[in-house]
C-alpha cells in the first residue's frame, strides 16, 4: 500500500472528472512532497468517459512508465457533478482492483484551493464550484506559505443568491479572493454584491498537481478505509430529487393508494423490505415503541414526537415492514458532521432477522447523502444484544454518561465512521457501500500446479458486467459457456417506494456496490477451481453492457471495465444488453440455433425480433409507447402494491378471474407488429377511480387478472402471427417480464397447438444478471471483436450493435449456477 509519507518514492496517479477539466497528473511521491512527472490536464466537458483512461496511459507513457509501475491511484470525490464524479470514481475502482493497489479519495474543492496556492495566491480564499439548479458547493479557506487549509468541516451546498448574502455579511468579506467553476454562471451576482478581487479564470478548475497537493497537506485525512477501494464513495451534499420529494410527499400528505389498500406502500413483496417512515406508519411505530419499553422506566415517543420528527429538516427516518405490517424502525438527525441515532427498535417477534442491521444501513446511507463523516448513538451498558451488533457495525465506545437511564444505567456513547461495516454476504442482495471481502489488497494464496493447470486448461475465462439499470451483477464463464461465477446485487428497496426505479439512484448505488461484487464473482470463481479467488492475470477479456439501459447506471459499469482493462491489459468487449437477454434462452436450450423469433419483454422493452443469426437480427415491431413491464409496475402503483409490479400482479392475478373486466387489446388487429400499453394502463386506472367514486371495493385478483390477460393476449397473438409469417419452428422469450407464470404457460400452450418449439429461459436467467452478458461476451472474443478503451455508453443503442455472427457457442454439462441451492438442515 502506499504511504504519501514514504521515504521510497512511490508513483500516485491522480484523476479527477468532476468538473469540465479532466484532471490527470503522474507524480513521484517521497517524504511528504510530490514531483509532478507527467500531466494530462484539458477541458473535457461530457466526454470524460471516453477519454480518462487514455488520458491516464498517455500520461504513463510520456514519462517511460505503465500502469504496472503505478503504487497508487487518487481520484477526486467531488462534489461536483453527479455523473462526472462517478466517472472518474468507477474507473479509479477498475484500475485500483487490476491492480490491487489502494485508491484514495480527496475533496475537488480542496483541488481548486490549491490551485489557487500553486499561483501565489495568499490570504482568504472562497470557493465556489458549480453545483448545477442555480446552487454552488461553497467553501473558505486560508492560504499561508505552508498551504491551503479549509475553515470548514465538510462540504456543503446552498443556493448561488444565498451563498453571495452570505459572504456579504462576513466581517472580512474585502478580504476573499473568489475562485470556482460556479463563477463562470455566478460571477455578476457576486460583483453586483461588491466583490472585486476574483482569481484568474485559468485558476477556477482544479488540476491533478493541486489534487496530489491537497493530499500531501498536514491536515489531511485519508479516506476511509486506508486505501479500499470499495470504500471510497463521491461527496453527496443531499439527496436525489426524488427523495427529496418524497420526504415532502410523506411528512405532509397521505398517498391516494392508501384510500385502495389501507396501508402505504403495502403488500410490495412477501419478503422483509425497508423504507422511509411516513405519517401513515405513525400509529403502528408508536405501538411497537410502546411495546418495547413496556415494564421498563423508560419514556417512550409518543406518536405526535414521531410527527414533529418528520417534518423537521436534517432527519432520516425508516421503517421495515412485511407486507404492510411495521416491524421495526430507526432515526435519527444531522448535528454538524455527525449524525446522532436517537432511536433503533424492533418488535419483539421480530429480532434476530438482521431488522436493525438493514434500518441502520438505510439511515446512515441517508446521513453520509448528507454529508455526515461519522454516526453516534447511546446504548444503555449491559444490553448486550444491541452492543454486539454496534460493534460488529464499526460503533465504538467513545464515552459514558453515568446513570443516564432511568433505573441507574449507563448510557454508553457509541461513534462509527461512515459507512457502516457490513457484512460482504449482504453483497448478494443489498449493496450498502462495505469494505472489500479481505484486508485490502486482496492477495491470492498459493497455488498449487493442479489448481493452475485446471485454470489454464479452462480456456478463455470471461468477466462480464452488467449495470444497465438496477442490478450491480458480474459472472465469469469459461471457454465453454459454463458459468463459474454470477452474482447479482440488487437496489430494489431503494426504488420500490417511487413504484420504479429512479435513475440517480440506481447509478449511485452501482458506485457503493461495484467492487464488493467484484470481488465475491473473482472468489466464487476461484472456488470452483479449489483456490480462493481469481486474478486478472486468469482472465482472458472483460465483457461490460454497453447499451440501451439508463445512462448513469451504464457509465459506472463501463468505466469500471475500462479501468480494469487498463491496468491489466486485457482486451474489452462490448456487450448489448438486449442481446444478453436473447442469449440467456441458451442456459435453456443448449441447442437452439437461428432462425427464430424472440419476444424481448422488459421494463424497458417491448418487442418481436426475427433473429436469422447470431448478430443478425430484424425487429419486426415494438411499442410505441409504454414496455409491458413498465406497465405493469405503473398499474400496481396505482393500485399501491409497491414495486415491481410485475410479480405481485402475477401473484393476484392466479387467484382472479380474467374475464371479470374487459380491458382493450390495444392494436391487436392493426396488421403489423407494434404494441401499446399506455391505453390499457390508462383504462385500468380510470376503472380504478371510477370504483372508488361509486364506493365500491375493488377485487384485486379480477383486475389483475384481467388486466394480465389483455397483456398476454396481445403480446400472443402477434407472436403467432410473426412466427407464421417468417416460417420459424422455434420461439424464445427474453426479458424480465419472461418470468411471469401466465405469459410463459401460454405461449408453451398456444405454440405446443402448432407444433413450434417454445424456449424461456430459467426463472434466475430472466432478470438482468451477468451470466447472460458473458455469453455474448464469449461470442465476440472468439471472434476477436473488441472494443476501444474510449468505449462509452449508450443508452439508446439498438438490437445489434456490437455483435458479430461467427463462431456461435457452444454449451457442455450443467449450469451449475441455476440449479436450485439445497435447504439447510435443520
Amino acid at each position: 500500500m502506499i504511504d504519501i509519507s514514504a521515504q521510497s518514492p512511490q508513483v500516485l496517479l491522480a484523476l479527477d472528472t468532476s468538473t469540465d477539466m479532466l484532471a490527470c497528473a503522474v507524480t513521484r511521491v517521497q517524504d511528504g512532497t510530490a514531483k509532478v512527472l507527467a500531466t494530462g490536464d484539458h477541458l473535457c466537458r461530457r466526454h470524460a468517459n471516453e477519454e480518462l483512461v487514455n488520458t491516464a496511459l498517455k500520461a504513463l507513457g510520456q514519462v517511460g512508465l505503465g500502469m504496472a509501475d503505478v503504487d497508487g491511484v487518487l481520484v477526486g470525490r467531488g462534489p461536483g457533478s453527479f455523473t462526472g464524479v462517478r466517472i472518474g470514481i468507477a474507473t479509479a475502482k477498475g484500475l485500483a482492483c487490476a491492480l490491487r493497489k489502494p485508491l484514495y479519495g480527496a475533496s475537488t474543492l480542496d483541488a481548486v484551493a490549491w490551485v489557487a496556492w500553486d499561483a501565489g495566491v495568499r490570504g482568504k480564499l472562497a470557493v465556489a464550484n458549480d453545483a448545477m439548479r442555480g446552487e454552488v458547493y461553497p467553501g473558505i479557506y486560508v492560504l499561508d506559505d505552508a498551504g491551503a487549509h479549509r475553515t470548514f468541516a465538510s462540504e456543503t451546498v446552498a443556493k448561488a443568491d444565498a451563498c453571495v448574502q452570505a459572504w456579504s455579511q462576513l466581517s472580512d468579506r474585502d478580504e476573499l479572493t473568489l475562485t470556482g467553476n460556479g463563477l463562470f454562471k455566478y460571477r455578476s451576482r457576486f460583483e453586483d454584491a461588491g466583490f472585486q478581487d476574483f482569481a484568474d479564470e485559468k485558476l477556477w478548475l482544479p488540476t491533478g498537481q493541486a489534487l496530489v497537493e491537497s493530499v500531501l497537506a498536514p491536515d489531511w485525512q485519508p479516506a476511509v478505509g486506508d486505501g479500499d477501494p470499495a470504500l471510497v464513495l463521491p461527496i453527496y451534499t443531499r439527496l436525489s430529487d426524488a427523495e427529496e420529494n418524497e420526504r415532502k410527499r410523506l411528512g405532509l400528505a397521505q398517498p391516494a393508494s392508501v384510500a385502495i389498500t389501507g396501508v402505504d406502500d403495502a403488500l410490495a413483496n412477501a419478503h422483509l423490505q425497508v423504507r422511509p417512515m411516513s405519517v401513515n406508519d405513525l400509529d403502528q411505530v408508536a405501538r411497537i415503541e410502546a411495546a418495547a419499553y413496556e415494564g421498563s422506566a423508560h419514556t417512550p415517543w409518543t406518536r405526535n414526537q414521531f410527527y414533529d420528527e418528520l417534518s423537521q429538516p436534517d432527519r432520516s427516518w425508516w421503517v421495515a415492514h412485511d407486507q404492510g405490517v411495521i416491524t421495526g424502525f430507526a432515526g435519527g438527525q444531522l448535528a454538524g458532521s455527525d449524525f446522532e441515532i436517537t432511536e433503533v427498535v424492533v418488535a419483539a417477534d421480530h429480532r434476530r432477522r438482521g431488522i436493525a442491521s438493514r434500518l441502520l444501513a438505510r439511515v446512515t446511507y441517508d446521513a453520509q447523502m448528507l454529508n455526515a463523516s461519522t454516526a453516534s448513538l447511546e446504548v444503555a451498558d449491559g444490553n448486550d444484544p444491541a452492543l454486539a451488533l454496534y460493534r460488529r457495525l464499526g460503533f465504538q465506545q467513545v464515552g459514558r454518561r453515568p446513570g443516564y437511564y432511568p433505573g441507574g444505567a449507563d448510557a454508553l456513547i457509541m461513534r462509527a465512521t461512515l459507512p457502516l461495516m457490513v457484512d460482504s454476504a449482504l453483497v448478494r442482495q443489498h449493496p450498502e457501500p462495505h469494505a472489500s471481502i479481505r484486508p485490502w489488497p486482496i492477495q491470492a494464496a498459493p497455488r498449487t500446479a493442479q489448481q493452475s493447470a485446471a485454470i489454464a486448461d479452462a480456456g478463455p475465462l470471461i468477466l462480464s458486467i452488467e449495470s444497465s439499470c438496477d442490478e450491480t451483477a458480474m459472472a465469469v464463464v469459461d471457454g465453454e459457456g459454463q458459468v463459474l461465477a454470477n452474482v447479482v446485487a440488487t437496489s430494489i428497496d431503494f426504488h420500490a417506494r417511487f413504484g420504479g426505479v429512479v435513475p440517480e439512484i440506481a447509478s449511485r448505488k452501482h458506485v457503493e456496490a461495484i467492487v464488493g461484487v467484484y470481488e465475491e464473482a473473482m472468489a466464487q470463481a476461484g472456488r470452483h477451481f479449489g483456490c480462493d479467488t481469481l486474478e486478472p492475470a486468469d482472465l482472458a477479456a472483460v465483457g461490460v453492457t454497453a447499451g440501451p439501459g439508463l445512462v448513469g447506471a451504464l457509465v459506472v459499469g463501463v468505466a469500471f471495465a475500462k479501468g480494469l482493462c487498463a491496468a491489466s491489459g486485457l482486451p474489452l468487449i462490448a456487450v448489448n444488453h438486449l442481446e444478453g437477454h436473447l442469449f440467456a434462452n441458451l442456459f435453456q436450450t443448449p441447442d437452439l440455433e437461428p432462425p427464430f423469433v424472440a419476444s424481448l419483454v422488459s421494463g424497458g422493452n417491448t418487442m418481436l425480433v426475427h433473429v436469422r443469426d447470431w448478430g443478425d437480427y430484424e425487429v419486426l415491431g415494438t411499442t410505441i409507447d409504454d414496455a409491458v413491464g413498465e406497465a405493469f409496475d405503473k398499474v400496481a402503483k396505482a393500485l399501491g402494491l409497491g414495486y415491481p409490479g410485475g410479480p405481485v400482479i402475477s401473484r393476484y392475478a392466479a387467484k382472479g378471474n380474467k374475464k371479470a373486466i374487459h380491458f382493450p387489446r390495444a392494436m391487436m388487429h392493426s396488421g403489423d407488429y407494434r404494441f401499446s400499453l399506455s391505453g390499457l394502463k390508462t383504462a385500468v386506472i380510470t376503472y380504478i377511480e371510477c370504483e372508488n367514486k361509486a364506493g365500491r371495493p375493488i377485487n384485486l385478483p379480477d383486475l389483475a387478472a384481467s388486466f394480465e390477460a389483455a397483456v398476454i393476449d396481445v403480446q400472443v397473438a402477434k407472436a403467432i402471427t410473426a412466427v407464421e409469417q417468417t416460417g420459424s419452428s422455434d420461439f424464445c422469450v427474453g426479458g424480465g417480464v419472461a418470468a411471469n407464470p401466465q405469459l410463459r404457460e401460454a405461449y408453451r400452450r398456444k405454440f405446443g397447438r402448432r407444433g413450434v418449439r417454445v424456449t424461456v429461459p430459467p426463472l434466475k436467467a430472466c432478470g438482468d444478471n451477468g451470466a447472460m452478458i458473458g455469453l455474448v461476451a464469449l461470442r465476440s472474443y472468439k471472434a476477436g471483436l473488441f472494443a476501444d478503451l474510449s468505449l462509452d455508453a449508450n443508452p439508446n443503442s439498438k438490437l445489434g450493435d456490437w455483435s458479430c455472427s461467427q463462431h456461435p457457442v457452444t454449451w457442455h454439462g450443467t449450469q451449475d449456477w441455476l440449479q436450485p441451492k439445497p435447504k439447510p438442515s435443520k
